[in-house]
């Protein structure tokens, strides 16, 4: 019996890209080596990659994991978590910049910029991260066959700026998602939201879901009828009187879990069109202020949302990892113009 009991894979902004299956193992099964039993279960994913999930302990049995030699027993219940699984599509390498934060054999970390969608989908079939991946990752000598591995671990937004961690072994690929579904990987945002929050910090708590009437948007359903779990911490490091830069740590990744909870608590980021942020919605509505408010709209025609740190363990050396980005030139800008419009 399969029971696909969670599964995340969407485009935005943190969803971890991974598959939880739980299994129960039928009565009458025979005694069989955990990486053959799984092959014949779970379509789409290698033997290669189920041994490195295995290796990395995202595969457990009752609960504890198991080396690649066990062998499955009836009524075992075996959990598993694995990167996402390759797509149908063919993906075509491109030879666009990438800004490379770090890399080693294992892993390398992206600043990716606003306006790049992540991975191929529709109407955007080019001119993607993976894209630009598929083709820098396929001259290295852990390509196989000529064929790029991107590795893939985590996304964000089309127009938010940030970091991404990408995996280039499977065993990494494997590690990495693990840490997602654990919930161990420290990620800070920094947003830029109208108004000032009432406390100087605080938790958002409250599932996120699709919203009924556009399947775009995503809504916070706060009693746990709809969605999913999500958890946002949130810390006010500047007022400008009528918007506010807020660091929010993610605890959860769900899709547009930050745009989405900011709104529910009266603070869409700044230039959101899609959460109302693209309107004056703190002060004057004509006037001068009017008139700096557009501006700096078209100073930053995108939310104004930047994935500015991420940590996680090394899959190999175990080391806590910690990298931070500066702010990109949009952003900055329009923090400098709120700033001199405050000391106006």
């Amino acid at each position: 019996m399969i029971d696909y009991t969670e599964t995340e894979e969407s485009a935005d902004d943190s969803d971890e890209l991974y598959e939880h299956h739980r299994i129960v193992v039928d009565k009458r099964q025979a005694l069989l080596r955990v990486d053959k039993f799984l092959m014949d279960r779970l379509p789409n994913v290698t033997r290669n990659k189920l041994q490195s999930a295995i290796r990395s302990e995202s595969v457990q049995v009752n609960h504890k994991p198991v080396k690649v030699s066990y062998k499955v027993k009836p009524q075992d219940v075996i959990t598993i978590t694995l990167a996402e699984p390759p797509r149908d599509t063919d993906v075509v390498p491109e030879n666009i910049a990438l800004d490379i934060m770090y890399e080693d054999e294992e892993l390398l970390l992206v600043n990716k910029p606003a306006g790049m969608v992540v991975h191929p989908a529709y109407n955007n079939w080019n001119g993607t991260l993976v894209n630009a991946l598929t083709y820098y990752l396929q001259n290295l000598p852990t390509s196989r066959n000529g064929e790029g591995r991107p590795g893939l671990v985590h996304r964000i937004d089309k127009d938010t700026s940030g970091l991404l961690v990408i995996a280039k072994t499977d065993y990494s690929m494997a590690y990495l998602a693990k840490q997602f579904f654990d919930h161990t990987i420290e990620r800070t945002y920094y947003a830029l939201v109208w108004g000032v929050p009432k406390e100087a910090g605080g938790t958002i708590t409250g599932h996120v879901g699709r919203s009924a009437k556009d399947r775009r948007v995503m809504v916070v359903y706060p009693e746990g009828d709809y969605g999913k779990h999500a958890v946002t911490h949130y810390k006010i490091l500047r007022s400008f009187k009528y918007v506010s830069l807020v660091q929010c740590n993610l605890e959860t990744g769900r899709t547009h879990q930050i745009r989405a909870h900011m709104k529910h608590i009266g603070h869409p980021l700044f230039s959101d069109a899609m959460y109302g942020g693209n309107k004056i919605l703190s002060g004057s509505t004509n006037g001068s202020y009017k008139s700096f408010v557009e501006n700096a709209f078209k100073l930053m025609p995108r939310q104004a949302l930047h994935a500015k740190s991420l940590g996680f363990k090394h899959p190999i050396t175990k080391q806590i990892m910690q990298f931070e980005t500066e702010l990109p030139e949009d952003f900055a800008a329009v923090l400098a113009k709120w700033g001199l419009y405050e000391g106006q």
